[in-house]
């Protein structure tokens, strides 16, 4: 097999879904636009230093949802799609994705954002396969069966990364050794993961990461001018 595996986030999109869909609700009054901020911002210095607690900041980010339920949230997750995601999608980056599906490569999108916010922007790029933070829901007799704000199983970030690609490779009763694997990503934060496959690329790397890749010789790809 041919496995192609692609980070989102500054990777495909040239923004982070996950921090864009918390500003986009607060835009709709769903959260104190300043408190909101405040916090989003701190979580995404986390983020960038690499010391972000994953299951603090996936409460934080789906509390809105959780308390508008899943007939507004989705809806809004459209209006979402329309007027943010769409418009930034770069043709680079799904020509990328066209050649590799054009290759026969099977693809797979890994990302440390959740499932709510990612499934529909894979499903634009064409790719259907996913592997996101995946959100435990309530499912007890009498429950919401709408998201809880825990996370469900191994949260797909960091070394988590590493784990669910083995999961699922697993659940094809693969091993790492039975495929060739590219992953192309922009962050540090994924390095455990690029040390893992064939082809790592460094994709619009961050400054951490093209060091890295200029220091061992991995490939750097530069979609667009970086900012």
């Amino acid at each position: 097999m041919n496995l192609v595996l692609f980070d989102l986030d500054h990777t495909l999109l040239p923004l982070d879904s996950d921090y864009s869909w918390g500003v986009f609700t607060a835009t709709l009054g769903w959260t104190d636009p300043a408190t909101f901020a405040r916090r989003n911002e701190e979580f995404f210095a986390h983020y960038k230093a690499g010391t972000l607690d994953i299951h603090d900041y996936v409460r934080f980010a789906t509390d809105a949802i959780r308390q508008q339920g899943a007939a507004n949230s989705v809806a809004a997750h459209a209006r979402f799609m329309r007027d943010v995601i769409n418009p930034a999608i770069r043709p680079q980056a799904m020509a990328l994705v066209a050649l590799h599906l054009k290759a026969g490569d099977t693809l797979v999108i890994v990302t440390a954002t959740n499932e709510f916010v990612t499934r529909p922007i894979a499903d634009v790029f064409g790719v259907h396969a996913l592997i996101a933070v995946e959100l435990e829901r309530d499912t007890a007799p009498g429950g919401t069966g709408w998201i809880t704000g825990e996370i469900k199983g191994v949260p797909s970030a960091r070394e988590g990364k590493v784990t669910r690609v083995e999961q699922w490779l697993a659940e094809r009763h693969l091993a790492w050794a039975d495929a060739d694997i590219s992953f192309y990503t922009d962050s540090i934060n994924d390095l455990a993961l690029m040390e893992k496959v064939n082809h790592p690329v460094a994709t619009n790397p961050d400054a951490a990461l093209r060091s890295v890749a200029t220091e061992r010789g991995w490939r750097i790809l530069d979609l667009w001018e970086p900012s």
